[in-house]
């Protein structure tokens, strides 16, 4: 329905990240010379200024450095050719209809209408592009729950935002914060321990973990040299069970 306020054709095509990926590389040939690292950084810093919303003349505006000025340089060709073959690329899906709602108000009043209530999990792995979609499409009403753990933001590498979750209480001061905190899985030995590692982390939302599990059995510390040193302990212990103990190998999982 939106198709021409995003200034595309009916009938657009969706590039994954090899199409992406071969399109830069046409595009950056005769700097880059297919270096394959190199592309990939490209690819990706165009991916996270588009979770950022830069746009190309944005990128270019902050760029200071020659190899920050060469890259912004490189998003405005992608950009430019993504327009002339009438394409988007993934992250496209969630940053046009972001700017969308952002300038055109009868698109955004539109969209509004269209959701009584909105639902987001794993909140703490949002971006910016993804935190002021949904600002934008709960308005005023702000009917919506999010679920998330600042604690678990693993995905910063590509632009998540573990502060959105600060920010939800800046922009819907009416926000109604309900802490999980009793813990099903784990006995009250790991959440202790949990509970003091996780002390450390800067916090959006203090928790305290629990459990009414028994306390569980004493937990093992291995210090390795190195991380081959590790992961050698961690094998050798796998290999001394299943012989002592008979324990079959899928009974074991590596966590990391």
């Amino acid at each position: 329905k939106e198709v021409k306020n995003l200034g595309m054709k009916s009938g657009f095509s969706l590039f994954d990240d090899q199409d992406s990926f071969a399109l830069l590389k046409a595009l950056t040939e005769d700097e880059i010379d297919a270096d394959k690292a190199m592309l990939k950084l490209l690819q990706s810093q165009i991916s996270n200024w588009k979770n950022a919303m830069l746009q190309p003349h944005q990128a270019l505006e902050q760029a200071k450095l020659p190899d920050e000025q060469m890259f912004a340089e490189f998003y405005r060709r992608y950009q430019q050719n993504m327009q002339a073959c009438n394409a988007l690329d993934f992250d496209d899906l969630i940053l046009l209809p972001t700017l969308l709602l952002k300038t055109n108000e009868a698109a955004r009043e539109r969209w509004q209408k269209k959701f009584q209530y909105l639902l987001v999990d794993e909140y703490q792995d949002t971006n910016t592009s993804q935190y002021e979609l949904v600002r934008l499409l709960v308005g005023k009403d702000a009917n919506f729950t999010v679920v998330g753990d600042d604690d678990q933001s693993i995905y910063s590498w590509r632009g998540a935002q573990p502060q959105n979750l600060a920010l939800l209480q800046r922009d819907f001061p009416q926000l109604q914060v309900i802490k999980l905190e009793q813990n099903y899985r784990s006995c009250k030995r790991i959440l202790k321990a949990a509970n003091i590692l996780i002390e450390n982390n800067p916090h959006v939302f203090d928790k305290k973990l629990f459990s009414e599990m028994d306390e569980g059995e004493p937990l093992r510390v291995i210090k390795g040299r190195n991380e081959e040193h590790e992961a050698d302990r961690v094998v050798a212990e796998i290999v001394r069970q299943r012989f002592l103990a008979r324990t079959p190998y899928h009974f074991f999982a590596i966590l990391y």
